[in-house]
Formats: C-alpha cells, structure tokens, sequence
C-alpha cells in the first residue's frame, strides 16, 4: 500500500540538515556551507519511490535572532512545525546534549508527530561516543527513534529513509513523481550564488550578504541562459572583500556558481556578477521583502 506524508527537518545551525535532505533526494536543492545559518527560508522538497512518497520541508537553523531576517528565519521553522507526520532533529553533539539541543527539544516535545533524532557526523567521533550522547537524549523521553548517521558520506541515509517511510500512513501522491521542489529555478540559482560567496569569504561577510537576481533569459537560437545577479552586502569593506585583490575572488564565485547552475538548467550559462552595497537590509522591510524574506 502506498504511503505518503510531511516530514520536517530541524536543529541548530549547521548540523547537516541541508546536506541530509540533498542526499536523500539525490538532488542539490539546499546550500551546504561550514558557516552557521546557511539556510534562511523553509524549503519544501520532495522524495518519491515505488513505496512512497516524502514531502520534506528544510528549516534554517533555530537561533537566538539579532534583526529582523533573524526573524524571519525562526517565523519559517514555526510555521514548518504546523503540520507534519514525522519530525527529524538532527545534532551533531558527541559530548554532552548543550542548550542549543535542549531549546530544540523543549521546542518540539509536545508534538504529536512521530520524532527521530538524528545523531550526524559520526565520521568525527567513535561508536562508543555516540551511543553515548544517544543515551544521554533518550532520557528526555521525546524521540521515537534515535540514529546515529554521517549525511556528508551517505552513511545511514537509506536507513532513514526506510524508517520515515515505516511511520507514514497510507496516502495519495500528493505531487507528479518527478517533482522535486516548490522553488523557482531563480531561488535555487540566487542560492547556489551565495553558497560560492559563502565559500570564499571571510567569518565577518557571509550573514551581511544577500543575492538578487535580476536578469535570467534563456536565448531562443541556442542552448544559453543568460543570468545577471547582484550580490548585496551592507558595508563598503566588505564589498571590497568580495570582489577580492583585482577581482579574483569573485571571479572565483562566478565560476563555481556557474558550473552548478549549469548542471541544475542543463545549458550553458552566461553568468555576470556585481556587488552592491545595501545598507542594514537586514533589518529593512522592504529589502527582505524583495529578497524573499517574507512573514
């Protein structure tokens, strides 16, 4: 019998939740970066096999916000918690559970939905620590289901899955089966942009930056797509650092972002970037509203 249901992913910042999601889709659809809070808006993406059929919605990390995208980014994982059949929070704890893991627990334990708890990046630490740090969550008594896993080498992956699918309820195919994502290709483009800049640039830039696309055209008498995009950041120092000593370091975000965005459209791709400076468009309605930062 066919199942299907909504499954939401949550946890602190830069625990792998992107890096699982893409891996059990087989699909790059969230950025993955080592920099916290990568991921700023909730996005719905979607598995489908022979036995079911998986509707995932990926969260940004839960923090303590500092202006109002920090806002928006915790309005997203409340409103993901709404309705879902099972809920996965992921940690990658091998020491002790911190108060960043015990706000989540004390977030998510009184929902109704079937909970596991992810213990992720294994590969660091040895089987002992992380049945260790496993016995230290069961006794919240709030997870359903504990598993240790490593979603950067596919450890586990197929395992989980098999265990979401164990707890869904006979359902429809809510999508086609070759659906993947609720996103516009131009949201998967701006964000496949800022990963690359999130790659080259230093601790103080990444959370000021924002990437907007204005132009994405396809040519009709050939196989090109032609994307012009400006990458926004709030101060002029950090303009000058993302454009890099005679431009090498956005010449460097160009190229990566395009050998993705071409494997993501299939074509070539004619990529120009600019910078802008966009000042306090964190904390400015209307720049986050053009952004898709949106309540």
């Amino acid at each position: 019998m066919f199942k299907s249901g909504f499954v939401t992913i949550i946890g602190r910042p830069n625990v792998g939740k992107s890096t699982l999601m893409n891996n059990m889709l087989g699909e790059k659809i969230s950025i993955m970066s080592d920099k916290p809070q990568t991921t700023r808006n909730k996005i719905t993406t979607v598995y489908t096999d022979e036995e079911a059929q998986i509707i995932f919605m990926d969260t940004p990390g839960i923090h303590k916000p500092k202006n109002q995208l920090g806002e928006f980014m915790n309005t997203e994982v409340d409103s993901a918690l709404e309705e879902m059949d099972v809920l996965i929070m992921i940690t990658d704890e091998f020491n002790k559970v911190g108060p960043g893991d015990e706000f989540v627990i004390e977030k998510i334990k009184d929902t109704k939905a079937k909970k596991i708890l992810i213990i992720n990046k294994i590969d660091k630490f040895d089987q002992e620590a992380a049945m260790r740090i496993a016995a230290e969550f069961d006794k919240y008594d709030v997870f359903d289901d504990i598993m240790p896993i490593s979603a950067l080498n596919n450890v586990g992956v197929d395992a989980l899955v098999k265990l979401i699918i164990k707890y869904l309820k006979p359902g429809p195919m809510f999508f086609p089966a070759d659906y993947i994502t609720d996103r516009p290709e131009r949201f998967i483009v701006s964000e496949i942009i800022r990963e690359k800049a999130l790659m080259y640039l230093q601790e103080e830039v990444p959370h000021g930056i924002a990437v907007e696309i204005e132009e994405m055209k396809e040519r009709k008498k050939r196989s090109l797509v032609d994307i012009r995009a400006n990458i926004l950041c709030e101060k002029k120092s950090h303009k000058s650092i993302i454009i890099g000593k005679e431009g090498r370091k956005i010449k460097g975000i160009g190229k990566s972002a395009r050998e993705d965005i071409e494997r993501l459209l299939g074509s070539q791709v004619n990529l120009q970037l600019f910078v802008k400076i966009s000042e306090n468009w964190r904390d400015d309605n209307y720049r986050l509203k053009t952004l898709g930062y949106d309540k």
